[in-house]
């Protein structure tokens, strides 16, 4: 909203030209690739006021990974020995050094010290600076961006002599290593949640919710196989209508009956609220054992309602899905509902840009940027900014480590890759390795396009490249300190004792490829947990397409069509086709990865039940000991992630980039997790 703010305050003028960049001054961040989505406009009036920022570089981040495999790793003498918030902190604080240096460079260039601040945690510097100030400091210049799709107004920099114009700014050579990137910066794109009403849901009745007949319906039976109906009624039909007693046959799950203090299961929900009157109408007629009434511990973040009325359009489903799916396995467990950000900002996330920078801001208070004359934000040019002056918006200030991690946390939520500017993705990646290293699990869904992205996100078919040919990897499944989790089904015919295959329906329109998603990140590379699983896959499956092994690839010129060094995805699946639950007062059948991560979730959540009963931690990140041990998941080995005019990757034995190591075999997982200390 600042930025807005910004835009209607001033008029955009036109003024002298930035100064090119000398020879002691490098490019810190670009982008690539024009943003498809963002039309530049007038450059601001250089004495229009912008909140900079400038993220420092934290010390001992390139340690990371090796310290999450010290608690993380099944063969560690370390592992479960979680580190405290404040030991993190302490670790990856940014070196004095690191603060001296900048400090130096911003009084040197007419940035008086007196006008720089420094946030709690030391993370970062911020000052606001008149855009002819930040052009002069950046070596660039600042415009307005105007969003094709909606009133948005966006200030982002632009770099005039890289061939062609790009957005980019500069900084001298010497302390590049110190800074970590700087905002406002590079413009973005879109965002999209994992699950948009139109493309994943298909209506199965017009009947209001809460009959009683069985799951697969009266008009179903004719369709069920003869061994479908040799099962008990409540299984019978799983091949067409998945509920909660299909997933616990399919996957070995008993029914739950513990209450560990302190174990409540996470679910992250940006854009799509709650209905209570679907809640409970779910419970009626699929998960009868869990009461009228049952509802999320609610921890809102900055101005988030809880839930909304029946027929409200925030009722769309994901958070309903959500829920039902969490409590329908874990119940007398219960769920903890982390709802991020006020209803002015809610929707316009789910079509622009800014996803988990708030509700990390919300879980660890050192995440948070200082700030600065009422206006706040991570990165203004992106996030939500508090108090929210628009009507109706939330007034407080940002909410920054109010509510402690649970040990599960599970987010149906994503983007592509390409949407976001490295550095800021790393940022919030390197948050979720913090995260792991205090024994927390992560979950995300692993996406529903395949190989590409929703259409529109980088080309018409999500596809990437100026054919759409190349295959578009999505976040944050790419950052290796996650557990992403695609999706399985059952086909019509099946029973829950007949192996899954790859989800993958025809929903219409611009989800008639609707398929779990995976592939190969082109900013991370393949974790070692994770290597000698995908250099298997290379080896036996020998996807039959061009690749490139490199990182920043450039799409428009490169002859590959997915990066063979990139970290893999997703690492797990579960089912998620043909979901009962209610919507708005109707009955639907659901589909997506939004279904299989909090699945996933729910059985990690079980067997830390199991490990505290028995005075145990919780499994943290799992990824480690699930690679090392893939025979506690049920290998899928049919069907493939369609996309960028191609089949995508097909399933092998083995780890695949459709459905991971596979789905899972609750009885094999919690005794291999009950065997570590």
């Amino acid at each position: 909203m600042l930025l807005f703010q910004v835009a209607v305050a001033v008029t955009f003028v036109a003024i002298s030209t930035a100064a090119p960049a000398p020879s002691t001054h490098a490019v810190h961040e670009k982008r690539d690739a024009p943003a498809t989505d963002w039309v530049k406009g007038a450059r601001i009036e250089g004495d229009a006021i912008l909140p900079m920022r400038i993220g420092l570089t934290q010390t001992n981040l390139e340690k990371g990974y090796d310290y999450l495999m010290e608690v993380s790793d099944p063969d560690s003498d370390k592992y479960g020995k979680y580190w405290s918030m404040e030991e993190v902190h302490d670790v990856f604080a940014p070196p004095k050094e690191t603060v001296r240096t900048v400090r130096e460079w911003l009084t040197a260039s007419g940035i008086h010290g007196s006008r720089v601040r420094q946030s709690d945690n030391n993370g970062w510097l911020a000052f606001d600076a008149t855009a002819e100030e930040a052009e002069k400091l950046l070596k660039t210049e600042y415009h307005e961006h105007e969003h094709k799709h909606s009133a948005n107004v966006r200030v982002g920099c632009d770099e005039q002599e890289l061939p062609p114009p790009l957005d980019a700014y500069h900084i001298p050579k010497h302390i590049q290593e110190h800074i970590d990137y700087i905002t406002p910066g590079i413009k973005l794109t879109p965002v999209v949640k994992r699950s948009v009403k139109v493309k994943r849901e298909s209506s199965i009745s017009s009947k209001p919710a809460g009959r009683t007949s069985s799951p697969a319906g009266s008009d179903d039976s004719q369709s069920l196989s003869p061994n479908a109906m040799n099962l008990p009624p409540d299984i019978r039909g799983c091949g067409l209508n998945i509920t909660p007693p299909c997933i616990k046959a399919l996957y070995q799950i008993p029914d739950a009956t513990l209450k560990s203090p302190g174990n409540s299961l996470g679910l992250f929900e940006q854009g799509s609220y709650f209905n209570k009157q679907d809640l409970d109408s779910f419970y009626a007629e699929y998960a009868p054992y869990v009461p009228q009434g049952t509802y999320p511990v609610p921890q809102l973040i900055d101005g988030a309602n809880f839930s909304v009325s029946l027929n409200s359009s925030f009722n769309s489903g994901e958070a309903n899905i959500d829920i039902d799916m969490a409590y329908s396995l874990i119940y007398p467990q219960t769920v903890t509902l982390y709802q991020t950000d006020d209803q002015i900002y809610e929707p316009e996330e789910v079509a622009t840009t800014n996803l988990f920078n708030t509700f990390l801001d919300a879980l660890d208070g050192s995440y948070c940027n200082y700030t600065a004359f009422g206006e706040t934000g991570d990165d203004p040019s992106i996030d939500p900014i508090y108090p929210d002056p628009a009507p109706g918006g939330y007034k407080g200030q940002r909410q920054c480590g109010v509510y402690k991690p649970t040990n599960v946390i599970s987010a149906s939520y994503g983007q592509a890759e390409a949407d976001l500017p490295i550095k800021y993705s790393k940022r919030q990646c390197n948050e979720f390795m913090k995260l792991g290293l205090q024994g927390h699990s992560i979950l995300v869904a692993s996406g529903d396009y395949g190989v590409s992205s929703f259409p529109g996100d980088g080309g018409a078919n999500g596809c990437l490249g100026p054919d759409g040919l190349i295959f578009n990897p999505q976040y944050p499944s790419n950052c290796p300190y996650i557990t992403s989790v695609g999706a399985t089904m059952l086909y019509p015919h099946q029973t829950v004792y007949t192996p899954e295959s790859v989800m993958h329906v025809n929903l219409s329109g611009t989800a008639q490829n609707f398929t779990t998603a995976g592939g190969f990140s082109n900013y991370y590379a393949q974790p070692a947990y994770q290597q000698a699983a995908v250099a298997k896959y290379f080896a036996e499956a020998n996807p039959p397409y061009p690749y490139y092994s490199e990182f920043s690839v450039n799409v428009n010129t490169t002859k590959g069509i997915y990066n063979r060094i990139g970290r893999a995805y997703p690492d797990v699946a579960a089912n998620g086709a043909q979901f009962r639950a209610q919507t708005a007062g109707t009955d639907f059948h659901w589909y997506g990865s939004s279904l299989a991560s909090p699945l996933f979730a729910s059985v990690l959540t079980l067997i830390n039940e199991e490990r505290f009963k028995a005075g145990k931690g919780p499994v943290g990140f799992v990824n480690p000991t699930l690679y090392k041990n893939p025979e506690v998941l049920n290998d899928i080995t049919n069907g493939t992630n369609v996309g960028c005019g191609s089949q995508g990757f097909h399933t092998a034995t083995g780890w695949d980039p459709a459905t991971g190591l596979g789905t899972p075999n609750y009885p094999d997982m919690l005794q291999l997790f009950m065997s570590l200390p």
